[in-house]
Protein backbone atom coordinates (compact mmCIF):
# COMPACT_ATOMS: atom_id res chain seq x y z
CA UNK A 1 0.00 0.00 0.00
CA UNK A 2 2.78 2.77 1.04
CA UNK A 3 5.52 3.40 -1.72
CA UNK A 4 7.45 5.55 1.12
CA UNK A 5 9.82 4.19 3.52
CA UNK A 6 8.52 2.78 6.44
CA UNK A 7 10.39 3.56 9.95
CA UNK A 8 10.09 1.88 13.16
CA UNK A 9 10.91 3.90 16.10
CA UNK A 10 10.84 2.53 19.83
CA UNK A 11 9.82 4.03 22.85
CA UNK A 12 9.51 2.03 26.15
CA UNK A 13 10.59 -0.71 24.51
CA UNK A 14 7.42 -0.80 22.29
CA UNK A 15 6.94 -0.16 18.31
CA UNK A 16 5.45 3.52 17.74
CA UNK A 17 2.30 2.48 15.56
CA UNK A 18 1.43 6.59 15.09
CA UNK A 19 2.91 9.65 15.53
CA UNK A 20 1.42 12.67 15.76
CA UNK A 21 3.59 16.07 15.35
CA UNK A 22 1.75 19.44 15.61
CA UNK A 23 -1.50 18.42 14.37
CA UNK A 24 -4.61 20.90 14.19
CA UNK A 25 -7.62 20.53 13.09
CA UNK A 26 -10.20 23.26 11.79
CA UNK A 27 -13.71 23.14 11.23
CA UNK A 28 -14.25 26.22 8.64
CA UNK A 29 -12.74 28.65 11.17
CA UNK A 30 -12.86 27.14 14.46
CA UNK A 31 -10.29 25.33 15.59
CA UNK A 32 -10.92 21.69 17.23
CA UNK A 33 -7.53 20.29 17.80
CA UNK A 34 -4.80 22.68 19.14
CA UNK A 35 -1.36 21.07 18.01
CA UNK A 36 -1.45 17.71 19.00
CA UNK A 37 1.74 15.74 19.38
CA UNK A 38 1.52 12.06 20.70
CA UNK A 39 3.29 8.68 20.18
CA UNK A 40 0.94 5.75 20.32
CA UNK A 41 2.60 2.34 20.73
CA UNK A 42 1.66 -1.34 19.10
CA UNK A 43 -0.04 -4.21 20.58
CA UNK A 44 -1.58 -1.52 23.03
CA UNK A 45 -4.58 -0.01 24.11
CA UNK A 46 -4.77 3.93 24.21
CA UNK A 47 -7.38 5.99 25.64
CA UNK A 48 -8.75 9.02 24.99
CA UNK A 49 -10.67 10.97 27.93
CA UNK A 50 -11.52 13.97 28.24
CA UNK A 51 -15.30 16.16 28.77
CA UNK A 52 -17.72 15.81 26.15
CA UNK A 53 -16.44 18.38 22.82
CA UNK A 54 -12.96 18.32 23.93
CA UNK A 55 -11.77 16.84 20.39
CA UNK A 56 -10.92 13.63 21.52
CA UNK A 57 -13.11 11.70 18.78
CA UNK A 58 -12.10 14.55 16.21
CA UNK A 59 -8.56 13.45 16.54
CA UNK A 60 -9.38 9.66 16.76
CA UNK A 61 -10.55 10.72 13.12
CA UNK A 62 -8.01 11.80 12.10
CA UNK A 63 -6.08 8.22 12.16
CA UNK A 64 -7.91 7.09 9.23
CA UNK A 65 -8.79 9.94 7.65
CA UNK A 66 -12.72 10.24 8.55
CA UNK A 67 -12.25 13.86 8.62
CA UNK A 68 -12.23 13.70 4.77
CA UNK A 69 -15.57 13.17 4.75
CA UNK A 70 -16.43 16.35 6.29
CA UNK A 71 -16.33 19.16 3.73
CA UNK A 72 -15.53 21.81 5.72
CA UNK A 73 -12.83 20.57 7.58
CA UNK A 74 -9.15 20.53 7.18
CA UNK A 75 -6.15 19.12 9.17
CA UNK A 76 -2.81 20.24 9.34
CA UNK A 77 0.46 18.64 11.22
CA UNK A 78 1.95 15.20 10.53
CA UNK A 79 0.49 11.94 11.28
CA UNK A 80 2.79 8.64 10.42
CA UNK A 81 1.62 5.44 10.48
CA UNK A 82 4.41 2.71 10.67
CA UNK A 83 6.54 6.20 9.40
CA UNK A 84 5.03 6.77 6.49
CA UNK A 85 2.65 10.00 6.28
CA UNK A 86 -0.93 8.46 5.94
CA UNK A 87 -1.90 12.21 4.13
CA UNK A 88 0.35 12.06 1.71
CA UNK A 89 -1.61 12.28 -1.79
CA UNK A 90 -0.84 8.44 -3.10
CA UNK A 91 -2.01 6.92 0.31
CA UNK A 92 -5.52 5.84 -0.97
CA UNK A 93 -8.08 6.20 2.18
CA UNK A 94 -9.86 3.53 1.60
CA UNK A 95 -7.01 0.92 1.75
CA UNK A 96 -6.15 3.06 4.63
CA UNK A 97 -9.37 2.20 6.55
CA UNK A 98 -8.77 -1.43 5.87
CA UNK A 99 -5.31 -1.30 7.67
CA UNK A 100 -6.69 1.03 10.48
CA UNK A 101 -10.45 -0.51 11.66
CA UNK A 102 -13.13 1.48 13.19
CA UNK A 103 -16.05 0.64 15.06
CA UNK A 104 -18.76 3.34 16.51
CA UNK A 105 -20.73 4.62 19.48
CA UNK A 106 -23.74 2.69 18.33
CA UNK A 107 -23.66 -1.24 16.61
CA UNK A 108 -24.43 -0.28 12.64
CA UNK A 109 -24.63 -3.79 11.08
CA UNK A 110 -25.03 -4.11 7.75
CA UNK A 111 -29.34 -4.83 6.81
CA UNK A 112 -27.24 -8.26 5.67
CA UNK A 113 -26.45 -11.70 6.76
CA UNK A 114 -24.24 -11.81 9.85
CA UNK A 115 -22.08 -13.73 7.40
CA UNK A 116 -22.52 -11.12 4.84
CA UNK A 117 -21.34 -8.10 7.21
CA UNK A 118 -17.84 -10.06 8.41
CA UNK A 119 -17.67 -10.76 4.69
CA UNK A 120 -18.38 -7.27 2.97
CA UNK A 121 -14.73 -5.95 3.63
CA UNK A 122 -12.93 -8.80 2.42
CA UNK A 123 -15.21 -9.17 -0.91
CA UNK A 124 -14.28 -5.47 -1.55
CA UNK A 125 -10.49 -5.25 -1.12
CA UNK A 126 -10.21 -9.00 -2.98
CA UNK A 127 -8.89 -10.94 0.11
CA UNK A 128 -10.51 -14.20 -0.34
CA UNK A 129 -10.08 -16.32 -3.90
CA UNK A 130 -12.85 -18.71 -3.09
CA UNK A 131 -15.79 -18.87 -1.06
CA UNK A 132 -13.48 -21.65 1.08
CA UNK A 133 -11.20 -18.78 1.68
CA UNK A 134 -13.89 -16.45 2.42
CA UNK A 135 -15.20 -19.23 5.19
CA UNK A 136 -12.28 -19.03 6.80
CA UNK A 137 -12.07 -15.12 7.14
CA UNK A 138 -15.95 -15.33 8.27
CA UNK A 139 -14.58 -17.64 11.01
CA UNK A 140 -11.66 -16.45 12.17
CA UNK A 141 -12.95 -12.90 12.67
CA UNK A 142 -16.14 -13.87 14.11
CA UNK A 143 -13.84 -16.00 16.68
CA UNK A 144 -11.67 -13.01 17.28
CA UNK A 145 -14.69 -11.26 18.36
CA UNK A 146 -16.08 -14.16 20.72
CA UNK A 147 -19.44 -14.20 18.96
CA UNK A 148 -18.35 -17.79 16.96
CA UNK A 149 -20.09 -19.72 19.17
CA UNK A 150 -23.56 -18.02 19.31
CA UNK A 151 -23.14 -17.01 15.76
CA UNK A 152 -22.29 -20.34 13.93
CA UNK A 153 -25.92 -21.92 13.41
CA UNK A 154 -27.42 -18.20 12.38
CA UNK A 155 -24.49 -17.21 9.60
CA UNK A 156 -27.44 -16.31 7.16
CA UNK A 157 -29.95 -14.77 9.66
CA UNK A 158 -30.05 -10.52 9.72
CA UNK A 159 -26.95 -9.02 11.70
CA UNK A 160 -29.64 -7.06 13.04
CA UNK A 161 -31.43 -9.69 14.55
CA UNK A 162 -28.66 -9.94 17.02
CA UNK A 163 -28.99 -8.20 20.68
CA UNK A 164 -27.35 -4.97 20.92
CA UNK A 165 -23.64 -6.62 22.84
CA UNK A 166 -24.28 -9.39 19.94
CA UNK A 167 -24.04 -6.39 17.40
CA UNK A 168 -21.20 -4.43 18.73
CA UNK A 169 -19.13 -7.74 18.63
CA UNK A 170 -20.36 -8.13 15.28
CA UNK A 171 -19.44 -4.57 13.89
CA UNK A 172 -16.12 -5.34 15.53
CA UNK A 173 -15.66 -8.99 13.52
CA UNK A 174 -16.63 -6.66 10.31
CA UNK A 175 -13.56 -4.08 11.62
CA UNK A 176 -11.31 -7.13 11.78
CA UNK A 177 -11.54 -9.39 9.05
CA UNK A 178 -9.30 -7.15 6.67
CA UNK A 179 -6.71 -7.80 8.67
CA UNK A 180 -6.29 -4.39 10.03
CA UNK A 181 -3.33 -3.47 12.18
CA UNK A 182 -4.96 -1.03 14.41
CA UNK A 183 -8.01 -0.62 15.62
CA UNK A 184 -10.10 2.49 16.54
CA UNK A 185 -13.24 2.45 18.97
CA UNK A 186 -15.34 5.21 19.37
CA UNK A 187 -17.00 4.83 22.87
CA UNK A 188 -17.93 1.49 21.89
CA UNK A 189 -19.97 0.26 25.04
CA UNK A 190 -21.76 3.25 25.54
CA UNK A 191 -24.96 2.05 24.00
CA UNK A 192 -24.50 -1.43 25.67
CA UNK A 193 -25.90 -3.01 29.35
CA UNK A 194 -23.64 -3.31 31.76
CA UNK A 195 -23.34 -7.30 30.68
CA UNK A 196 -22.19 -6.44 27.04
CA UNK A 197 -20.04 -4.00 28.12
CA UNK A 198 -18.31 -6.17 30.35
CA UNK A 199 -17.90 -8.60 27.14
CA UNK A 200 -16.40 -5.85 24.61
CA UNK A 201 -13.87 -5.04 27.72
CA UNK A 202 -12.98 -8.23 27.93
CA UNK A 203 -12.41 -8.69 24.05
CA UNK A 204 -10.43 -5.08 23.79
CA UNK A 205 -7.99 -6.77 26.07
CA UNK A 206 -7.37 -9.65 23.88
CA UNK A 207 -7.68 -8.00 20.68
CA UNK A 208 -4.66 -6.23 21.83
CA UNK A 209 -2.27 -9.23 21.47
CA UNK A 210 -2.60 -8.34 18.08
CA UNK A 211 -3.50 -5.27 17.40
CA UNK A 212 -3.10 -1.59 18.67
CA UNK A 213 -6.31 -0.21 20.06
CA UNK A 214 -7.31 3.56 20.66
CA UNK A 215 -10.61 3.74 22.32
CA UNK A 216 -12.36 7.05 23.16
CA UNK A 217 -14.21 6.57 26.52
CA UNK A 218 -16.48 9.11 28.37
CA UNK A 219 -15.83 6.21 31.20
CA UNK A 220 -12.85 6.78 33.42
CA UNK A 221 -13.26 3.72 34.55
CA UNK A 222 -13.33 1.85 31.27
CA UNK A 223 -10.12 3.72 30.95
CA UNK A 224 -8.74 2.76 33.85
CA UNK A 225 -9.91 -0.69 33.35
CA UNK A 226 -8.98 -1.41 29.37
CA UNK A 227 -5.94 0.82 28.45
CA UNK A 228 -2.36 0.66 28.96
CA UNK A 229 -1.79 4.43 28.10
CA UNK A 230 -3.79 7.34 28.69
CA UNK A 231 -4.59 11.00 26.66
CA UNK A 232 -6.35 13.49 28.28
CA UNK A 233 -7.88 15.81 25.64
CA UNK A 234 -9.43 19.11 27.11
CA UNK A 235 -10.52 21.82 25.13
CA UNK A 236 -8.51 20.48 22.03
CA UNK A 237 -5.55 20.61 24.17
CA UNK A 238 -3.75 17.38 24.56
CA UNK A 239 -2.98 18.15 28.14
CA UNK A 240 -1.77 14.92 29.37
CA UNK A 241 -0.45 11.36 28.05
CA UNK A 242 1.21 9.04 29.91
CA UNK A 243 0.97 5.41 31.49
CA UNK A 244 -2.69 5.49 32.61
CA UNK A 245 -2.11 4.22 36.40
CA UNK A 246 0.00 7.41 36.54
CA UNK A 247 -2.86 9.53 34.80
CA UNK A 248 -5.36 8.23 37.27
CA UNK A 249 -3.19 8.34 40.57
CA UNK A 250 -0.56 11.21 40.05
CA UNK A 251 -1.26 13.42 37.17
CA UNK A 252 1.22 15.97 36.56
CA UNK A 253 -0.96 19.05 35.31
CA UNK A 254 -3.88 20.24 37.78
CA UNK A 255 -6.57 20.08 35.08
CA UNK A 256 -6.02 16.31 34.63
CA UNK A 257 -6.45 15.97 37.94
CA UNK A 258 -9.48 18.66 37.77
CA UNK A 259 -11.32 16.50 35.79
CA UNK A 260 -10.00 13.12 37.24
CA UNK A 261 -11.41 14.12 40.74
CA UNK A 262 -15.15 14.95 38.87
CA UNK A 263 -14.04 19.12 39.21
CA UNK A 264 -14.30 20.07 35.81
CA UNK A 265 -16.37 17.47 32.98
Amino acid sequence: MYDTPTLERTVDNSTVKFSARDVHVFYGETEAIKGVDVDILDKTVTAFIGPSGCGKSTFLRCLNRMNDTIDICRVTGKITLDGADIYDKRIDPVQLRAKVGMVFQKPNPFPKSIYDNVAYGPRIHGLARTKADLDVIVEKSLRRAALWTEAKDRLNEPGTGLSGGQQQRLCIARAVATGPEVLLMDEPCSALDPIATAQVEELIDELRQSYSVVIVTHSMQQAARVSQKTAFFHLGDLVEFGETGQIFTNPKDPRTESYITGRIG
